[in-house]
């Protein structure tokens, strides 16, 4: 049973987001992180069952990434709530057996995008990133991907790259990297992101069928979401989700990171909805 009374609202938002993220998690199902969302959403609703599903397949995401403590933790958590499970507790005796008595000590996994989650155990700093320090704005993942790999040259990289200014506000949303490799006849913005998600590990997410907080957008920087075409759509627990085109991109997560307390949690979408939801959000 729900813990909480949650209003007719907020039953459909939940139901919107089960519903987008069993779609995600069965084309990626070692997205923990989406799996998280899951189980928090399942568990908000009173759908236990469901919610102890979703533990079982975080554990086993977390074994598929060789992630061990964090897989025993994981179902430790399920036999608190559901102590007589006869697989969890036959998993958790393999598990433990093989990590000895002082675990394994294998490191957290890393989230989707390549950086740690902006929060109380980031290590980005509290302040906006200085623009005259080191500036990681994606484009040495993107680069690794798209011109090493010999799919785009190094002249058309140069010249669809965006270069922020970090000193003065936008006007308008900037236009991401895959966009203007679209716009250029270089590669489709379908491809290009299918090449950052199946690189990143970040999982693709429509905003177009997606209903966006924007409330929750507005409480952060307009200058930021439209520098670095980012956009914060929706809230779970502490956990903020954000859409993007460049999940490489360290200034962004920086920026948005001092603007919360919460975690963020990256997905990839189309740069169309990106500059549309931006544009209706910060009008």
């Amino acid at each position: 049973m729900a813990l909480t009374t949650i209003t007719p609202d907020e039953e459909e938002q939940l139901g919107q987001t089960i519903e987008m993220f069993e779609v995600i998690t069965q084309s990626q199902p070692n997205d923990f992180q989406s799996l998280e969302i899951l189980k928090e959403a399942y568990s908000k609703l009173g759908r236990e069952g469901d919610a102890l599903s979703a533990s079982k397949r975080i554990a086993k995401a977390y074994l598929e990434m060789g992630q061990m403590s964090a897989a025993i933790q994981e179902y430790e958590t399920i036999l608190q709530r559901a102590p007589q499970d006869p697989d969890v507790q036959a998993a958790l005796k393999r598990l433990e057996s093989k990590a000895g008595p002082n675990g394994v000590g294998d490191p957290p996994p890393s989230p989707p995008g390549g950086f740690r989650m902006a929060g109380s155990s980031t290590t980005v700093p509290p302040l906006r990133v200085d623009p005259g320090g080191p500036q990681d704005d994606g484009a040495k993942m993107m680069r690794k991907y798209f011109v090493d790999t010999k799919l785009v040259t190094q002249a058309d990289f140069n010249q669809c790259w965006p270069e922020a200014n970090v000193f003065t506000a936008p006007s308008k949303v900037q236009e991401p990297f895959v966009a203007m490799l679209h716009d250029k006849g270089i590669m489709t913005v379908e491809k290009a992101l299918k090449l950052i998600s199946d690189k990143s590990r970040c999982a693709f997410l429509s905003l177009s069928t997606y209903d966006l907080d924007m409330d929750l957008a507005r409480t952060f920087s307009a200058e930021t979401c439209r520098r670095w075409c980012v956009m914060p759509f929706d809230r779970m627990s502490k956990t903020v989700l954000v859409a993007t085109a460049n999940p490489f991109n360290q200034l962004a997560a920086r920026e948005l990171g001092a603007q919360t307390h919460s975690r963020l949690l990256w997905y990839l979408t189309t740069p169309a909805d990106l500059t549309k939801n931006i544009n209706k959000a910060f009008r």
